[in-house]
């Protein structure tokens, strides 16, 4: 039985470079780091990782599906695009539940920001 999420992994080959983004764009807390091949950043009870896949068949540049949790939308949307990300789309606006807009990392991998109501 499934109890809980353990941690959303994008494959990336500059792991500095996604570690920077991540953090100092996206805004996310650093958490584990593993050598230089693995490192985590803290999310409620999960974590979400960028590393090297490729050696298990996950090809860097094509993740996607990451959905982070923000509170105002639109400040978050303005720091995606000063701070250099890919692809950022305009707000899709769900009146009755939420927010939401994508970007791109600086690999490729497509991730988004979500905002309840």
């Amino acid at each position: 039985m499934v109890k809980d999420l353990a941690f959303v992994a994008y494959s990336v080959r500059d792991i500095p470079r996604a570690v920077a983004f991540y953090r100092d764009v996206v805004g996310l807390q650093p958490g584990k780091a593993f050598g230089d091949h693995w490192a985590e950043f803290d999310l409620g009870t999960t974590a979400f990782g960028v590393g090297n896949g490729e050696s298990l068949g996950f090809i860097p540049g094509r993740s996607n599906g990451a959905m982070f949790e923000v509170d105002d939308i639109d400040s978050a949307r303005e720091r995606l695009i000063a701070g250099g990300a890919g692809k950022v789309s305009e707000i899709n606006e769900f009146p009755s539940s939420c927010r939401s807009c994508f970007a791109s990392d600086p690999e490729g991998n497509r991730f988004g920001l979500h905002c309840r109501l």
